[in-house]
């Protein structure tokens, strides 16, 4: 209807410039065709107005009706003030249109989550008990029936009849299909020539992993042996007095000698060559064996 009505519209805005231009002039025959046409789409739109409760009926077909009766009207439309009468009646059936679809929508099925609820619990076979307030005036019909109780098999009622609505996990099974059930046959391994290369080259780590343990080992005991050098010396020239451990092994300079030192003194102080107490500040002092 819409690519008819573009037409149309084309056809009649050439002839209204042909009309504007003054070569055209009217037969007494066309003015009463468009005296009709006019009439007509009057009589329409004021048949429309008159029946708008009936038409915005969901059961009613009468907006069908008068659509298809505008489409015949505009056959004959061929100048712009029969499709500006078009026009308005399209105007008018659009807006009852719209009014008629929000109605369909109204009057769809809301949920209604208490009616639901009661529903339920009917269902279930609630037992309903009197409460003590029954026969207060005040009291509301809800309050009076919220009392009751349900039976032991309620919930298992409940579960049977929702267990047809839902799909049940399947039970774990082994699917065989097309595969041979024989075990495969075992392949002998091919040992290559890259494969004990590599067996030699792992035999060869461990070894080098080896030497530099010991190597480190050794400069470990050098170490410590040079720090209680310098213990022992200090406990010859002063037998009387401790010497602070944060003085002996903290570096200024250094956080990393610093934690070596500590390290290295740890060894001295387990294998018993020298003492750690508390001096009367509570702070860490390190001391002759012998004086301790």
């Amino acid at each position: 209807m819409s690519s008819r009505r573009s037409a149309a519209t084309s056809e009649t805005e050439d002839s209204d410039g042909n009309m504007n231009g003054g070569d055209y002039e009217s037969t007494d025959e066309d003015d009463l065709s468009r005296r009709q046409i006019r009439q007509q789409y009057r009589d329409l739109i004021r048949n429309v107005q008159q029946n708008r409760e009936e038409m915005l009926s969901s059961r009613s077909d009468k907006l069908t009706e008068a659509l298809e009766e505008a489409n015949k009207i505009f056959a004959g439309v061929s100048r712009a003030r029969e499709a500006a009468l078009d026009a308005q009646f399209l105007v008018l059936a659009s807006c009852l249109g719209k009014e008629k679809a929000s109605q369909l929508h109204a009057d769809m099925t809301v949920f209604d989550p208490t009616s639901f609820a009661e529903d339920l619990l009917s269902f279930m076979g609630l037992n309903r008990m009197e409460s003590p307030g029954h026969n207060c005036e005040n009291e509301s019909d809800d309050e009076s029936n919220a009392g009751g109780y349900l039976p032991a098999d309620a919930w298992q009622k409940l579960g049977s009849e929702a267990e047809k609505c839902l799909k049940r996990t399947p039970t774990f099974h082994f699917l065989l299909g097309s595969f041979n059930t024989e075990p495969p046959v075992v392949r002998q391994r091919i040992e290559r020539q890259k494969r004990c290369n590599k067996t030699k080259e792992k035999g060869v780590m461990p070894a080098q992993l080896k030497k530099m343990e010991e190597s480190h080992q050794e400069a470990t005991e050098k170490e410590v042996e040079r720090i209680l050098g310098f213990l022992q010396t200090y406990f010859i020239e002063e037998p009387e007095t401790p010497i602070s451990f944060f003085d002996f092994v903290i570096d200024p300079n250094s956080f990393a000698r610093t934690v070596e030192n500590i390290f290295h003194v740890s060894f001295i102080i387990r294998d018993g060559f020298a003492r750690i107490k508390l001096d009367h500040d509570k702070l860490p002092v390190i001391g002759d064996r012998r004086d301790i």
